[in-house]
């Protein structure tokens, strides 16, 4: 690894003096030492050379270099190397000049445990370890969830788990509405629950003309037998597949392959991707990387398919709406990624330039219904900064709220809201210990001390307005809190219920002693708070509940101190249950091998006590 940097300005001779022409990485730093940006290039000083031409720049690059304090290179063996390096770079530290895709979440599949006497079909999500068949994976759990309920309702395949299945001893409500053909008591042979589950997978795997044909004879077969009421049950399930063939399939298709559309807009993008499997299309999903100025759609498209397809599955074709610089070495990297050749095809005609067209409508609508969206939420934070009287318009708004039970599992939420609405991987819950029971405003100083030292530490953003669902007692928890730990320029509002706790009526309270304020109905201002503060509340009664169910579920023997997981099973084992050990005396607990007349006396008061 090699690196340059200059106390001033940064000398670009100097360091492509010295610069190396072999592959490799490139990260450029400003003077506090913060990524700016992560690049990869065949010949790394004919790229950084280009970054320092007199002309011919663009807006992007030219701020980009008015930043650089230094720049450290990594070399790599070859191109490919280069890009992987890169993509994992990206990922890791989020450069602000990079185009940066957010897609954590895993996808989901169908999935057919085929190793039981009568296979069950459920969604699944994450690592594949259980021993069965995988399919998918699907786009989102809407699109998986369709599949699933139509394949219940056509092939009537058992979706409960196994402990619920070995148990029954009659059929359940789902053989009741005709969605399971009752295995559990064997209302179904063995043969003709296969023939069902081979039918189901034929389906998923577009097999859908072999399965009506085949269907198509079963129903002929049954007929000649005179079963006519098998029949028409075949019918019905062949007509319901025929519809769904003219919904789903793709003409000329019969392998995996996504389709990829991009749009932009100033500094906003959208990539839309169609998933096809086996000649069916699951659905379509939207992502929007976040983008630095002037930034083409093919570079979002080159920058998406990397990011994207070495953390998730990658068909055997991607058809792209516009074609990519490197497309060869990115190809490379997803085959050798993905242990299976994989294409990039783009300038597409026939069938697949109308799915092309159409995964660009799509990003185009869904780009604009995002603006418009934006622009939306935009507009209610202005109107809460000329109502708040604030100086700038507020970029961050948190708030607090506190949900208990008499007392019981108290939780305190915090939501924040930015210019982007709800976000959601700032919220934090916040089991409260030892307060006196009830005592809110214990609760509320505690949870803000927890948050604000943290973010004190530089652990975080502060707000810019800090809501606080509650009256004067509980802003002056957080006026103090922030006081104590010298927080200043984050305004503090109290929203109080109004007269008779009544929706509607809320009124807001200052920390900077201005008067009370209530705020008309059709406010938009208003209406963002109240957003804020409901959010806040559902967070918190949300975060109660658990708290509260998992106490619920907890064995009072795991209150007892010294009473050892061991000690604990002994007991349940030997008196057949919890039951049986409240039942027990102090003279039949010592007999269990570890449990000292002492313990046994602690045990017996603890659970006489329940």
């Amino acid at each position: 690894m090699t690196s340059a940097a200059d106390q001033g300005t940064f000398d670009s001779k100097a360091f492509l003096k010295h610069a190396s022409t072999s592959a490799g990485v490139y990260r450029m730093f400003n003077s506090s030492n913060e990524i700016l940006y992560v690049g990869k290039a065949k010949n790394l000083k004919k790229r950084l050379s280009s970054y320092f031409r007199a002309t011919g720049l663009s807006v992007k690059t030219r701020s980009l270099v008015q930043h650089i304090h230094h720049i450290e290179l990594t070399l790599t063996h070859t191109e490919a190397e280069a890009l992987l390096l890169e993509s994992n770079l990206i990922k890791a530290h989020r450069p602000r000049y990079n185009i940066l895709l957010r897609d954590d979440k895993s996808y989901p599949y169908l999935y057919i445990s085929d190793q039981d006497r009568f296979p069950r079909i459920s969604v699944h999500r994450g690592a594949k370890r259980k021993k069965g068949r995988y399919l998918g994976p699907f786009p989102n759990a809407g699109a998986v969830r369709e599949s699933l309920n139509f394949i219940n309702k056509l092939f009537k395949l058992r979706q409960c788990d196994d402990s619920y299945f070995n148990n029954r001893s009659r059929p359940c409500l789902q053989y009741q509405i005709k969605r399971c053909t009752a295995p559990c008591v064997d209302y179904i042979s063995d043969t003709d629950y296969q023939a069902d589950i081979s039918r189901a997978v034929m389906f998923l795997e577009g097999k859908n003309n072999q399965l009506i044909d085949d269907m198509v004879q079963q129903m002929e077969q049954v007929s000649a037998a005179l079963d006519f009421e098998k029949a028409a049950e075949y019918r019905d399930q062949i007509r319901a597949l025929q519809k769904v063939v003219e919904k789903q399939y793709v003409s000329g298709e019969s392998r995996d392959l996504d389709i990829i559309g991009c749009a932009t807009k100033g500094t906003q993008a959208c990539v839309q991707v169609f998933f096809i499997r086996d000649g069916r299309n699951l659905g379509n999903r939207s992502f929007f990387p976040q983008l630095p100025e002037s930034t083409s759609e093919a570079e979002v498209i080159a920058a998406f398919l990397p990011q994207y397809y070495l953390q998730h599955d990658c068909p055997s074709e991607l058809i792209l709406s516009h074609p990519i610089e490197d497309d060869e070495l990115v190809a490379q990297i997803l085959s050798e990624h993905h242990r299976k050749k994989v294409q990039l095809s783009a300038n597409v005609r026939g069938d697949r330039a109308r799915w092309v067209k159409m995964a660009l409508n799509n990003a185009e609508t869904a780009l604009n219904t995002r603006l418009s969206s934006r622009a939306g939420v935009l507009k209610r934070f202005e109107a809460l900064q000329e109502v708040l009287q604030l100086d700038e318009l507020p970029g961050r708004l948190e708030c607090f709220d506190i949900s208990h039970t008499s007392g019981e599992a108290t939780v305190a939420s915090c939501v924040v809201f930015t210019l982007e609405g709800a976000y959601k991987q700032d919220y934090r819950k916040f089991n409260i210990e030892g307060i006196e029971p009830g005592d809110d405003y214990a609760a509320m100083r505690q949870a803000l001390q927890r948050r604000y030292t943290r973010l004190k530490k530089g652990e975080g953003k502060l707000p810019d307005v800090l809501f606080i669902d509650g009256g004067k007692g509980q802003l002056r928890q957080a006026i103090e809190v922030l006081d104590q730990l010298q927080i200043e320029n984050v305004l503090l509002v109290g929203v109080a219920k109004g007269e008779g706790r009544k929706a509607g009526l809320e009124k807001l309270v200052f920390s900077d002693g201005r008067d009370d304020l209530y705020l008309p109905e059709d406010s938009i201002a208003f209406h963002l708070i109240l957003n804020v503060r409901d959010e806040a509340h559902r967070f918190a009664i949300s975060g109660h509940r658990a708290r509260r169910e998992k106490a619920q579920q907890q064995s009072p023997l795991e209150a007892i101190p010294g009473l050892g997981p061991k000690r604990k099973q002994a007991l349940i084992r030997h008196f057949g249950g919890l039951q049986g050990v409240k039942q027990a005396g102090v003279d039949d607990l010592v007999k269990i091998h570890g449990i000292s007349s002492n313990m046994a006396q602690i045990i017996y008061d603890v659970l006489r006590a329940e």
